[in-house]
């Protein structure tokens, strides 16, 4: 699966936001609903949001240095996993906070056709960005569900996107409901309401993209299609007869270590030995090109040093 970084479902995502974020704090201004004032902060947030996983992408452009040698490429967890963290405060927690003062303290929305007009508005910009978001995942997903995707891509732009676009949709959602609620009985407890599920659903999918995240950041192996294409293009059944062992690791969402003890003839020269590594480690770029650093001892096959399954 490719690592693509999803630039453009990104950037659709950050100008949707920014014009939302402002139609709806002009909303609020106006008719005084704390939906629309939760939604403004979630856009806000989610701009910012943005922004973060812009950065990462560009800070893990950079070179490898002798302090990191293995390069940058794992910035772009780093600042997906602040995402999350931004998403679960700034969104959730402000949101559940604004939704429980108000079911304490309710009145009626003034101006209603301002939050309504304004909601409409941004389920229209929010279904636009969502749609370039799939369109997007959907060039390099494959066969994956939309559940697996989320829990195996690599490169964590696409993912934190679509969770933040299907939350900002279903939020908008939200708050409509409350606010017509509010609406219709007069009763402005059903716009804290509102509020207050906007703040859990916030809160949920944060914790959903910390932990996908987290596993990212710890460390994570090559997926099971490309561990077995390396297996493949290991093995020539000449001089390299089969792996002792493999271990491989993300070290960026477009770049792989491959470290791996195989094994080889016990009567072969050291020249023909080093001749071999040279060619397994062209047919495993070549197999797999995001395999940029590889690492292979050679040793003589016996049972008892084999050990766990690769990965």
């Amino acid at each position: 699966m490719s690592a693509s970084g999803g630039t453009k479902a990104i950037v659709a995502a950050l100008v949707a936001n920014l014009a939302i974020a402002v139609a709806k704090f002009v909303a609020f201004l106006f008719s005084g609903s704390s939906s629309m004032l939760a939604e403004s902060v979630h856009s806000l947030a989610d701009s910012g949001n943005q922004g973060l996983l812009l950065l990462g992408g560009k800070k893990a452009k950079r070179e490898a240095t002798p302090q990191h040698p293995f390069g940058y490429g794992r910035e772009r967890y780093i600042y997906a996993f602040l995402v999350s963290i931004v998403l679960f405060s700034v969104g959730g927690m402000f949101a559940i906070y604004e939704g429980y003062e108000k079911i304490k303290h309710p009145h009626e929305i003034e101006a209603w056709y301002w939050p309504v007009g304004v909601l409409v508005f941004a389920i229209i910009a929010e279904t636009f960005s969502f749609r370039t978001a799939i369109k997007e995942s959907n060039e390099v997903r494959g066969k994956l569900s939309w559940k697996e995707f989320v829990r195996r891509a690599k490169a964590p732009e696409l993912p934190v996107v679509l969770l933040e676009d299907l939350g900002a949709l279903v939020g908008l959602i939200l708050a409509l409901a409350g606010v017509s609620l509010a609406l219709v009985t007069g009763d402005g407890v059903w716009d804290g309401i509102g509020t207050l599920c906007i703040g859990v659903l916030l809160i949920v999918i944060a914790i959903v993209l910390a932990a996908e995240t987290k596993s990212l950041l710890l460390g994570e192996s090559a997926g099971t299609d490309e561990v077995k294409s390396i297996e493949a293009a290991l093995v020539d059944n000449d001089t390299v007869t089969g792996i002792i062992h493999m271990r491989t690791l993300h070290l960026g969402p477009e770049e792989l270590l491959v470290a791996a003890k195989i094994a080889v003839q016990h009567d072969d020269t050291a020249s023909e030995v080093a001749a071999a590594i040279d060619a397994a480690e062209q047919r495993i770029r070549a197999a797999v090109p995001i395999a940029r650093v590889i690492y292979l001892e050679p040793d003589i096959y016996q049972e008892t040093k084999r050990t766990t399954p690769t990965t």
